[in-house]
């Protein structure tokens, strides 16, 4: 039933991926996230997944994925700055306190899989790799000089005094003396000749990925990256952390880490990892290989989104969800409507359209299945200039979504109880009824891609006689249950609305 008591309140898990790529380099975000956390709090934004905090090898123009120092907060004088493109340690500290003082979780992002920006050369014997399927190593050893030393000389051993050197690494795309450039395997007495396993299999074997590749299967490098998780845990107040480019990274390694993760830190943290694959298959594959310890990102529902945007009232919207791993395995899909890897311009571009992004945001904050994530520049826009595939420069502007917050919000307030789900033989609208608790209110939920439209519903006799509006005003009618809780909820074509009990 579409209970109206809101009492005993209890509030449904909320992410936002509180960044873009373009995210501007003046040092703001840690000082954004600090004075947004009560708004975010109140909105129904339970945990923000923060940008990598550590110092990359581009300094403060590094979006973090280039991972330089993992111990460098924006504290010490290395690559060119102090700051991170987001801040100083001590303005991320704030942040992470602020969020956590309004009960919302800090989520660190955590880029094991490369370093970048190396200290000092060092003479290191490789191998050649076929770039297309890495699979294939040269028989032929030959010695040259790679950057594969990291001493990190402005931290001089602060928080930890671990040196990465070529023992540490298992491939890199650049040797010198004599120079050349490609996939070179790295020979040492941890790498056994080969890749490691249980990473994905595109290009045959996907161990590498571009920098110093680290090698997980050096023990000091698997306790160096347990003592990170220990150490970042101590200085901000962490409540999980998303894992970047885990299509890289044996699997072992990160059941392991994740394990010692929620054993030394936090037992109920939340993980998710970023295996960007679309095929549901895969993904519960990588899931086995894990323990099922951690979530992973919906691509394949993301990529539905981009497709159904682009193609107008000719989706299919009841064949939105199939092969999904939200569909498959929702209590470990994240998902989500874009992010920094899918906005324009980007290597994984596959943008939702403006006008469907409502629809989408909808699918996900509304129904009982998976844990959704919303988008930094969706919240808050972005504007930015870039050069794309086709060597040009292009202006991007990706307009605030102005519904978002309330769609939210609704989840706060009405995504509650049992669901049904309303798709019948109409490919062009679709539905579902959250139908609340005892102590919590449900909603109507009904989309269109098409014309104006609506669900026939039955809500029952304990619904009976009453009315309802729309929740974000998309529309400003009302509509009226006759005794038996039988109504006609409207859409408008290309929209969504989310009908509540008026009182």
């Amino acid at each position: 039933m579409l209970h109206c008591n809101t009492g005993g309140h209890v509030t449904n898990r909320t992410l936002i991926q509180f960044f873009h790529w373009y995210t501007p380099a003046d040092g703001s975000l840690w000082s954004q996230a600090r004075r947004e956390a009560q708004r975010l709090a109140d909105m129904g934004v339970t945990d923000v997944w923060l940008p990598p905090a550590c110092k990359g090898a581009s300094g403060g123009h590094s979006v973090g994925y280039d991972a330089y120092d993992l111990f460098d907060l924006g504290e010490f004088d290395q690559k060119g700055s102090v700051a991170t493109k987001y801040g100083t340690r001590d303005e991320l500290i704030a942040a992470a306190k602020a969020l956590a003082d309004c009960g919302v979780g800090t989520i660190v992002d955590v880029v094991f899989n490369h370093k970048m920006g190396a200290d000092e050369r060092e003479q290191v014997t490789v191998r050649r790799a076929n770039a297309d399927d890495r699979t294939e190593i040269e028989d032929h050893a030959f010695e040259a000089h790679a950057w594969t030393k990291f001493t990190f000389p402005a931290r001089a051993g602060q928080y930890s005094r671990f040196i990465w050197d070529a023992q540490c690494f298992g491939g890199v795309d650049h040797v010198e003396d004599p120079d050349a450039e490609g996939v070179f395997k790295i020979e040492n007495e941890h790498d056994l000749g080969t890749w490691s396993e249980e990473v994905d299999d595109e290009l045959g074997n996907f161990d590498y990925l571009m920098g110093a590749d680290i090698e997980f299967r050096n023990p000091a490098v698997q306790e160096e990256l347990k003592y990170w998780g220990r150490w970042i845990a101590e200085q901000l107040p962490v409540a999980g952390f998303r894992l970047d480019a885990a299509k890289h990274i044996p699997a072992w390694f990160f059941r392991d880490w994740v394990g010692h993760m929620r054993d030394a830190v936090k037992n109920d943290a939340l993980v998710v990892a970023e295996y960007w694959h679309p095929d549901e298959d895969v993904l519960k594959s990588y899931l086995e290989k894990v323990d099922h310890q951690l979530m992973l990102f919906d691509v394949a529902l993301q990529h539905s989104f981009h497709h159904a945007s682009r193609s107008d009232s000719n989706f299919d919207l009841r064949t939105i969800f199939d092969g999904t791993l939200v569909a498959a395995m929702p209590d470990h899909a994240v998902t989500i409507v874009g992010n920094h890897d899918t906005q324009p311009l980007q290597a994984l571009e596959t943008p939702v359209e403006p006008w469907f992004k409502p629809i989408a945001y909808a699918l996900i904050l509304l129904r009982e299945q998976g844990l959704p994530c919303i988008f930094h520049a969706d919240l808050y826009g972005a504007d930015y200039r870039d050069t794309g595939d086709d060597g040009n420069e292009h202006d991007v502007n990706l307009p605030a979504i102005g519904c978002l917050p309330a769609l939210v919000e609704a989840r706060k307030r009405f995504a509650h109880g049992p669901q049904t789900d309303l798709m019948d033989e109409d490919p062009g609208c679709i539905g579902l009824v959250r139908h609340g608790t005892a102590e919590q209110p449900g909603c109507v939920v009904v989309i269109s891609n098409g014309g104006d439209n609506g669900k026939s519903v039955v809500l029952g006799p304990d619904l009976g006689s009453r009315t309802f509006r729309d929740w974000l005003m998309h529309r400003d009618d009302m509509v009226k249950t006759d005794e038996a809780g039988c109504a006609h909820f409207p859409v408008n074509g290309g929209s969504v609305s989310i009908w509540v009990l008026a009182d």
